[in-house]
């Protein structure tokens, strides 16, 4: 059965150089301005999507791969998301703009107060990209670099600060009474006092309550640690799967039953699938993209190799392509997720060759082996998920003109058509829209 779902937009390259590498570099926007992100994000707001996810990643790396990450722009420059997220939201009304933040760069009782800052400027809007990414740690500080759940551990602490800091005005603490003539009552502000692992901390905080809910708080991550964070504290999930029915079930699956056993509803948490999709104008086409890409040259794996070292932070270019990857060139630093992404299906012996190839190679949208297509089949995929109970998709890409309407010019009315995108919003902010349907 047919049912609405929702939407959103992976910006993966972050607040990066976009257009770079790709011929509509010449449309001659400029990717330090706003407009550039404004002018999508309208586009977005039109076709009725919930929010916008925008990747960070505040280190350049290690002195290692430095190079490797702004050769050709895959891991930096990048500038600051949170600070894009005002200019998104004074072009909008009821799209939601979720930066990646990382416990590590914010002190809880600042971030708390910046936060509410632009969830009251934004008409409660905001969403949080919660990452616990742990190889920028020597950016913000000397104390130990810290493990995969270890880190998680510490944005857990971070978070609960945060949100006792926004709760730290009890009801009837904001008066706002002009008969009296007095605005709060300050017996109703709870004295927050926090002493945990990671930080410590006194409130209560300097900013009102909100009207409309708390920012809505997104995650990543698939190792169990990560699941379970997502249970507890996510009302968004940027889930990575294969799209098939077993996959798409047992991983909603996980993420309920984490969500159950912190004494949540399994409803409370959204899990929205990312595809990157290519979207060709005849199945035709899309048959011959495919076929081009089984046999890929070398020039075309080394391509694959720094877009991957990149995101590793580990120089795959130096390695002999036809010899078996070796794991452990992997510091802890790197999720085992993204390592589990890169090695996919193959065992040990593997080469890299072979590795990379399958990163190589694209797959048809009609047999379920990957994502290229027509619109139509697109929107036919998108409608078979919803029929396996997923909650909606976040499409992946560049936050540019060009990539937004390439993607969404034909889907959008398909998918309207068909009952499974929204055509308006409820108003009351990005949690509102969330919890619609």
């Amino acid at each position: 059965m047919t049912k609405l779902q929702h939407f959103g937009w992976f910006l993966a390259r972050g607040f990066g150089p976009h257009g770079w590498g790709h011929p509509y570099l010449d449309w001659n926007y400029r990717w330090t301005s706003p407009d550039l992100y404004q002018e999508s994000a309208r586009a977005l707001e039109q076709a009725g999507f919930d929010l916008v996810i925008i990747e960070d990643a505040p280190s350049l790396g290690s002195a290692d791969t430095i190079d490797l990450r702004v050769r050709h722009a895959f891991g930096g420059p990048k500038l600051d998301p949170l600070l894009l997220a005002p200019y998104l939201f004074a072009a909008t009304q009821h799209l939601g703009i979720a930066p990646t933040v990382n416990p590590a760069a914010y002190l809880p009782y600042t971030a708390a107060r910046q936060f509410a800052t632009l969830q009251h400027l934004s008409g409660h809007r905001l969403g949080l990209n919660v990452v616990t990414d742990t190889g920028s740690a020597r950016h913000f500080g000397t104390a130990a670099q810290l493990g995969h759940d270890a880190a998680y551990d510490r944005a857990e602490e971070w978070l609960a600060g945060i949100r006792d800091l926004w709760r730290s005005w009890d009801d009837g603490a904001l008066l706002e009474d002009t008969a009296t003539g007095r605005y709060a009552d300050g017996t109703r502000l709870r004295t927050v006092r926090h002493r945990g692992e990671h930080f410590g901390f006194d409130g209560p905080l300097n900013a009102v309550p909100f009207t409309d809910g708390e920012p809505s708080i997104v995650s990543p991550g698939g190792s169990g640690r990560g699941l379970a964070f997502a249970g507890a504290n996510s009302d968004v999930q940027l889930a990575l799967a294969p799209l098939d029915e077993a996959s798409i079930t047992a991983y909603r699956g996980r993420i309920h039953d984490a969500a159950r056993a912190a004494g949540r509803s399994p409803d409370d948490v959204k899990v929205l699938f990312a595809i990157q999709p290519v979207i060709v104008s005849s199945p035709e086409e899309a048959d011959r993209l495919v076929a081009a890409s089984a046999h890929p040259d070398d020039a075309a794996l080394a391509l694959i190799a720094q877009r991957q070292s990149s995101d590793l932070e580990t120089d795959l270019t130096a390695l002999d392509l036809d010899k078996p990857l070796d794991v452990g060139i992997f510091g802890d630093h790197v999720s085992q997720g993204s390592i589990r992404r890169l090695i996919g299906a193959h065992d040990a012996s593997a080469p890299l060759r072979q590795v990379l190839t399958a990163h190589a190679r694209l797959g048809r949208l009609s047999d379920g082996s990957g994502f290229v297509g027509t619109a139509v089949e697109l929107a036919d995929r998108i409608e078979e998920l919803g029929t396996w109970g997923n909650d909606g998709v976040l499409l992946w890409g560049d936050l540019h003109p060009v990539t937004v309407h390439r993607m969404l010019d034909e889907l959008v009315p398909i998918l309207r058509r068909r009952g499974i995108l929204r055509s308006e919003y409820t108003g009351g902010g990005l949690g509102s829209n969330l919890a619609a349907f």
